[in-house]
């Protein structure tokens, strides 16, 4: 089967920096990780397909000679084969490559890290992600929103053991309670060790599952809390609440929750960056004589001079109106831009008048649009 683009993969454009690539393979790897996804065959293929993508584009000659030579080019450059890959095996070797970043989803350090304690040690929980919509004053002001959601808890009657109670887990029969089992390599000439899967690498099998858990240790819980949104936050920033997030195994902490904004149309205005954006149609003669008119702003509107002669097109600037920077609390303008509305019915009396100024026009036409049109007969005449 063909493997697709990488940067398709991860949702990334080819220019995405390293930060940009990172943040996406993360929430891929959350998403579609099979300990949130169990039984899922196709969520697990996708995701050993974004680690693979991450192994190359978020290592620097990788995506070079991808960027290349496409997928022929990493040929014998040493990128994994994923899709005979255990899952527990790539969320160990993502902690070797990239440091703790594949720890901060799965765990505040590796799974059986060294010098932790090995798969049976603590492991923090995964992290949840949410939106919220925002209107552009609540942008300009800041504000804080009451956010609904449910998340997996530890389970009341087990205590997140998944036992039922009074009963033990028992040891694995497989690897005998190490949590590893051991396979010859090509020819017999040395041992690999992988994860157990019947443990799953804990060492321990659940033989009376509580019942109210079913032995997963945690149930769905509804959950709300309350989360402050600074002034000047712009569509997809996220708003980290810690602790928030599903808890941790072995006694490990909570992940975090990350609210992702997206921001509602307005009926007038638009952004862009810290200005915002109207376009307000004008008639000929308040173009041409000027004219003081009023501009919608977030807060209602403003008088606006708007000067005699003003060109179709043209945008003038109020200062102050637009909104925030996060940092440093600066605030953009309002840029209104001035459109012609041209008249689809006239008066008898606004005809007459418009053909009389049209006689006269010739006479003022400037020089510019005269040698214009000039040329324009000229172009056709001559031909």
């Amino acid at each position: 089967m063909a493997k697709r683009d990488y940067y398709e993969v991860l949702g990334v454009e080819k220019g995405a920096s390293t930060d940009d690539i990172k943040r996406a393979y993360r929430r891929l790897a959350i998403k579609y990780h099979p300990d949130k996804n169990p039984g899922n065959k196709e969520a697990e293929e996708k995701f050993k397909e974004c680690a693979e993508a991450y192994e190359v584009l978020g290592d620097e000659e990788k995506r070079k000679r991808y960027d290349q030579f496409g997928h022929e080019g990493l040929r014998g450059s040493g990128v994994h084969d994923y899709q005979h890959m255990n899952v527990q095996d790539i969320s160990d070797m993502f902690g070797d490559m990239f440091g703790d970043m594949f720890g901060d989803i799965f765990g505040g350090g590796r799974r059986g890290g060294r010098g932790g304690g090995g798969r049976r040690g603590a492991a923090r929980g995964y992290d949840l992600e949410t939106t919220v919509e925002l209107t552009l004053e609540e942008v300009a002001k800041g504000t804080e929103k009451t956010i609904e959601f449910t998340r997996q808890d530890t389970c009341p009657d087990c205590s997140g053991t998944g036992v039922a109670k009074g009963k033990q887990p028992s040891r694995c029969n497989t690897c005998g309670g190490s949590g590893q089992v051991q396979r010859a390599g090509l020819g017999g000439f040395f041992q690999m060790v992988s994860t157990c899967p019947q443990c799953q690498g804990t060492g321990q099998v659940i033989t009376d599952p509580c019942r109210t858990c079913r032995g997963q240790g945690t149930v769905p819980k509804k959950r709300s809390v309350t989360v402050k949104i600074p002034a000047g936050v712009h569509e997809g920033q996220g708003i980290r609440i810690a602790g928030e997030g599903e808890p941790g195994r072995g006694g490990g902490p909570r992940g975090d929750l990350y609210c992702y904004v997206r921001i509602k149309a307005h009926p007038f205005l638009m952004r862009d960056g810290s200005n915002l954006v109207v376009t307000v149609p004008l008639s000929f003669t308040q173009m041409t004589l000027g004219a003081m008119i009023d501009v919608p702003t977030l807060d209602g509107t403003r008088k606006l001079k708007v000067p005699a002669g003003t060109q179709h097109g043209s945008i003038l600037r109020v200062r102050g109106q637009g909104l925030p920077e996060v940092r440093s609390g600066y605030k953009g303008d309002l840029l209104v831009q001035v459109a012609v509305e041209i008249p689809k019915r006239l008066s008898a009396e606004q005809d007459k008048l418009l053909r009389e100024y049209a006689r006269t026009e010739e006479k003022d036409v400037n020089s510019e649009s005269k040698n214009f049109f000039e040329k324009i007969r000229q172009h056709f005449n001559g031909k």
